[in-house]
Parts: structure tokens; C-alpha cells; sequence
């Protein structure tokens, strides 16, 4: 699936099967509504209308189903009739599945997406996880041929209408910011090392006029930075802050996303095992996320102020890497004794939200990071797991989640009862938690908000993505689409509006009297 050109047209034209190869996916009630006409250029003369109804009687998705109609040129696909209340109403999931699966083999492919206009956006997210960027095979390099897969939506349901160019731009926008962040997930660190994550960044910031801040070695710790340099000194490649701010006239708010960069995590001195090492390269996968979301967030016109924020580093083995018993100067000014080296994310998460709470000015701040391997067992394979001080803004990202199919699940928020768990002798805070059976991913999360203070009058926002970051040995750009969805009221796009929970008083819960205005504001 890798190298292929993803495009979204209003419509993908006529053309004989045989020369380009068809999947229609849909549910099988929406497929039921797609009239012959509409299909009958698509499938002609390999398949007649009563072969296409006859699949369709056929179909008997448990939980997806699929009938070839014309050899191996032609699929119909059912995806799931209902889901449960935590998935998402689009199957996002079986979408990416049904396509790796089912779609024909070919230079010029097409997908017809059956589904309601609600569902679009997520639709499109979880067919461009089935198209990686990245690949090493000798064989893909030396394959000329450039191939596409052309996707077209068929909308059914009340808002039916044809598909505007404005959507196919915004699905375009963030299918790329999908990509964009799996790519580099996907690419080993010996060559997405620090310098060329921040060539990435620097490429992204070129394309959409913004000149980045970057903070670096040394510099980071004569400026306090003492989480993101002690994490990353004993690589041979330095530690990095960047920074990508966009800041459009008639801002109300300012928003910023941290995002965790540690391109390869052998665990420092407190070393990984070998089963538990390989796949590392992924612990970059916030960033990654963050990346990718800014990218397509600017394109479709922001309107508040917005800082990608990227805390990058190898946590490597060296002469020169921190040891346990270590104590570490936190640009918060809080000190850290280091009990865990292998407990690194959060040391340079910290240092990323006290820049944006005190050099940025945040109302909004939140982290994104492959955290904790206990978030797998916390929340699944699926979902993230958010923690914050917001129970509005807790139930606005499990909606945004299910909008956008990429799935989150609340975890417990009570530092009164779980930071203790860092108690240190001699200094502020250990770094890893005592008991590792007490809630470790709200823990490490807590670990994180300590540093703007759980008295913070902001909102803080954490999404532990260390599981859904990947599908196998792929990773999926996980967390584009929900950034784009949960702050698509920032965007003046229609349809982020619409799958965005925020900003909606009928999607709200209700207000706690005490709120603070700046606060409890909506995006």
C-alpha cells in the first residue's frame, strides 16, 4: 500500500472496472441506498444490475462482510450495522481494515464511500491509515509506476447533498496530516533522528509561512531546560524545544499543543529489555500527531492563536546520560530526582507545558504522547486515555473521539490521591511512581500537570496515545483527526464545525457554577 497518491473527488467518473479496479464500502443499509445509476458507470459491462443486487442480498456483515462481483477487479463491502456506544458511529476501524483487505490490486484504483455526511471526516482518516508513506522494501524502489487510489463519497441520510469542493479540500488537508504523521512514526531512528524531525518541522513551517523557534542542546540548559537536556544529552544527535506559532489577527484565545518527540527510547540507563525495545522508534508518535494536525489546522483557516510545541530527544546509553539518584532543574523551577531513566516522556512533556503556560501564554495546553505501556491495559489497543482537570472538556475529547474515529477513553483524575506517589526525600518529586499498581497513566499524567500546578486556572488537556499509535507493525498517524475535531470550532471550515463537540451548548454538559470564564471558554 505504500506510495500510493490519495485523491478525494466529488465524483471518480465512469471507467470499466477492469481498467480500474472498484471498492464500494458502506453499511449495508447505505449501500441499499445507492441507486443503480449512480454505480452503473462504474461497474459496466462486468456487472449487471442484477448481479449488483444479488451481492447485495448476499452480504451478511458479522461484524463486516464482502462479495467480489467481477473477479478480482470489483468488491462490495459491508462494514458493522450498529456499534457499541464507545466506538465510533463510522467503524473507522473496519474501514481501514475492509480496504487493506478488499480492495483490488491495481495502478489506478477507486473507492466509492457509502456513508452520512457526519461520518465523512472520519471515513476519510481511517482510509488514508490503509496507505502508508513509508517503506525500505527493494522492491518498491524499483517500481516507477506512480499509483492512485481516486475516493468518492456517496452521501446518504438527511444531509445527502453532493460533496463540496470545500470538504474535498478539508478531507485532503487532513488525510495528508494522517499520513504525514505515520510517516515519520514509521521511519527508524537512524534516519528520524532530532535533526531531521526538525527538518520536518521546518518543511511544514516553509510550506505554511511560519518560521519556527528552536531551543537546542546546550542552549536548553543554560535557559533551565533541564527535563528535555537531561533526557537527551547522551545522544549523539542533541535535544531540541521547537516551537511553530501561528497567530492570526482577532485571536480570542491562545492554544497550545505539546507534543512528545522521543525519536528512539532505549530506556536510558534503566535499559528496555529485547522484546520490549524494538518498536521504540514510535515513542515520537505525539509529535508526530501534533505535526500532522497543525499542518492541516492552519490550511483550513484557525482563527485562534496556535502553538505546536515539540519536546524531541533519543533517550540513548552514553558517558554523558543521566543516571538514577540524578537531580534535574525543571524549567518549571521544580527539581526532579530521577528513580526511573526509562520515566523520560514526562520530563520533557513538563518542560514543553511550562513553556507554553509561561513563555506562550496558554489558556489551552495539551500533551500528546506515547506515555505509558499501561495505557494498553487502562484503555485498550483502540482508545487513548485522557486525563484532565476539565470534566467538560473530559467529555468533549470522548466525543470528538467517536466523530473522528479516533477513539478515547476517560482515566482517573485525583492528584489528591495519586501524586504522592512521586514523593521524594531530596527534591520536589521522583520521576516514577512508588506503587506501579496505582493508576500509572493517570499518574504519569499528573506528573506532567504539576508542573503549570493542578491550581492552574487553564484548561489542561492529557491524551495518552502509546497503544492506537500503532495497528501492528504500522503506524496509523493517530491523534490528526482528533486534535482537528476537537478544536474544529477554531476552524472555519464547516466540516470540523460539524464534527467538533466544542462550542455546541446542546453537546455541552452543564456548567459548574464556580468556572472560571477563560477557563471553562470554548474553542
Amino acid at each position: 500500500m505504500a506510495n500510493v497518491g490519495l485523491q478525494f473527488q466529488a465524483s471518480a467518473g465512469d471507467a470499466d472496472p477492469q481498467s480500474r479496479p472498484l471498492l464500494l464500502l458502506g453499511q449495508l443499509h447505505h449501500l441499499h441506498r445507492v441507486p443503480w445509476s449512480h454505480v452503473r458507470g462504474k461497474l459496466q459491462p462486468r456487472v449487471t444490475e442484477e448481479l449488483w443486487q444479488a451481492a447485495l442480498s448476499t452480504l451478511n456483515p458479522n461484524p463486516t462482510d464482502s462479495c467480489p462481483l467481477y473477479l478480482n477487479y470489483a468488491t462490495v463491502a459491508a462494514l458493522p450495522s450498529r456499534v457499541s456506544r464507545h466506538n465510533s458511529p463510522s467503524a473507522a476501524h473496519f474501514v481501514t481494515r475492509l480496504v487493506r483487505t478488499c480492495l483490488p490490486p491495481g495502478t489506478h484504483r477507486c473507492i466509492l464511500m457509502v456513508c452520512e455526511r457526519s461520518d465523512a471526516f472520519a471515513s476519510a482518516c481511517a482510509l488514508a491509515r490503509a496507505f502508508p508513506l513509508f517503506t525500505h522494501r527493494s522492491g518498491a524502489s524499483r517500481r516507477t509506476e506512480k499509483k492512485t487510489v481516486t475516493v468518492e463519497f456517496f452521501l446518504v441520510g438527511q444531509d445527502n447533498g453532493p460533496v463540496e469542493v470545500s470538504t474535498l479540500q478539508c478531507l485532503t488537508n487532513a488525510t495528508e496530516g494522517v499520513r504525514l504523521a505515520a510517516r515519520i512514526v514509521d521511519t527508524p531512528c537512524n534516519e528520524m533522528n532530532t535533526d531531521t524531525f526538525l527538518e520536518e518541522i521546518k518543511k511544514v513551517g516553509k510550506d505554511l509561512g511560519i518560521t519556527p523557534t528552536i531551543i537546542r542542546d546546550e542552549e536548553l540548559k543554560t535557559r533551565g531546560f533541564g527535563g528535555i537536556y537531561g533526557v537527551g544529552k547522551a545522544a549523539l544527535h542533541p535535544p531540541a524545544l521547537a516551537v511553530l506559532s501561528h497567530t492570526p489577527e482577532g485571536a480570542t484565545q491562545t492554544i497550545a499543543w505539546v507534543g512528545k518527540g522521543i525519536v528512539y527510547d532505549t530506556g536510558g540507563l534503566s535499559i528496555k529489555g529485547k522484546t520490549t525495545m524494538p518498536g521504540m522508534k514510535r515513542d515520537c508518535g505525539g509529535a508526530a500527531a501534533v505535526l500532522g494536525a497543525f499542518r492541516a489546522a492552519i490550511k483550513q483557516g484557525f482563527k485562534d492563536n496556535l502553538h505546536a510545541v515539540f519536546c524531541l530527544a533519543e533517550n540513548s546509553v552514553g558517558p554523558n546520560a543521566t543516571r538514577p539518584d540524578d537531580i534535574h532543574l525543571l524549567y518549571s523551577g521544580k527539581t526532579v530526582e530521577i528513580n526511573n531513566t526509562d520515566a523520560e516522556g514526562r520530563l520533557v512533556l513538563a518542560d514543553g507545558v511550562s513553556y507554553a503556560c509561561k513563555d506562550l501564554g496558554a489558556d489551552i495546553i495539551l500533551d500528546i504522547a506515547t506515555l505509558t505501556g499501561a495505557q494498553g491495559i487502562a484503555t485498550g489497543k483502540y482508545h487513548a486515555a485522557v486525563l484532565t482537570n476539565s470534566a467538560e472538556w473530559e467529555a468533549a475529547c470522548v466525543k470528538a473521539g467517536t466523530r473522528c474515529g479516533d477513539l478515547v477513553h476517560p482515566l482517573v483524575y485525583c492528584p489528591e490521591l495519586h501524586f504522592s506517589e512521586f514523593t521524594s526525600a531530596v527534591a520536589d518529586m521522583k520521576n516514577s511512581v512508588a506503587d506501579r499498581d496505582n493508576s500509572p497513566s493517570s499518574c504519569a499524567g499528573l506528573f506532567i500537570a504539576s508542573h503549570i500546578g493542578f491550581d492552574w486556572p487553564g484548561v489542561w488537556v492529557h491524551l495518552d496515545i502509546a497503544a492506537p499509535v500503532h495497528a501492528g507493525e504500522r503506524a496509523t498517524g493517530f491523534g490528526v483527526a482528533l486534535l482537528l475535531a476537537l478544536f474544529g470550532r477554531a476552524s472555519e471550515d464547516p466540516l470540523l464545525n460539524l464534527v467538533s463537540p466544542l462550542g455546541c451548548e446542546a453537546d455541552a454538559p452543564e456548567a459548574d457554577a464556580e468556572r472560571d470564564s477563560k477557563r471553562r471558554r470554548l474553542v
